[in-house]
């Protein structure tokens, strides 16, 4: 169990991809780590943009990022919504502020672009936000993961095997 004693805020609303939510979730859980689902409300139901559920165990304003190690962000059209809410930028802020792990996949950059902290960061994400990263001051690369100090970024479900492993290489490093 390579992340015992590890928590993990695994940020979800509607229409997030139903694999890059639930893939990382229980591989960390597999890893003994302790993933909350954060969403704007507690215990609501979120749909994946494949019909695929998932009950979110906290309210963004409930957590306190202070007593968590990591942060991921899925992919799917959920980014969009969760970058608008400033819970959300300020627990993505903390994280980068106090060097933990933060993991983001395809369209998940748009919630990194948002809390402002790309400058000077390598990262991938779907080709379609490769504009939106690179405006934010990021440098992008076609890559299938890439990892930059506690920032680990990946492109798309086909991805998650190669992302996944390097998430839990930093999530190690990186542990409070």
């Amino acid at each position: 169990m390579r992340l015992e004693n590890h928590k993990v805020i695994s940020l979800v609303d509607h229409d997030f991809d139903d694999l890059e939510l639930w893939y990382p979730v229980l591989r960390l859980r597999e890893e003994g780590a302790q993933v909350d689902l954060v969403g704007q409300e507690a215990k609501q139901t979120y749909i994946g943009k494949n019909g695929v559920p998932a009950e979110s165990d906290y309210a963004f304003a409930d957590v306190n990022p202070e007593e968590y190690d990591a942060v991921i962000v899925p992919g799917g059209w959920a980014p969009d919504k969760l970058r608008r809410f400033p819970e959300v930028k300020k627990i993505v802020k903390h994280m980068k502020d106090n060097n933990k792990a933060i993991g983001e996949i395809c369209h998940a950059g748009w919630v990194l672009i948002s809390s402002g902290i790309l400058e000077g960061k390598t990262v991938t994400s779907t080709p379609g936000i490769k504009d939106d990263m690179t405006n934010a001051g990021a440098t992008w690369v076609n890559e299938a993961v890439v990892t930059d100090g506690q920032l680990v970024s990946s492109r798309r479900p086909p991805d998650l095997p190669e992302y996944l492993p390097e998430l839990i290489k930093v999530m190690e490093k990186y542990h409070r």
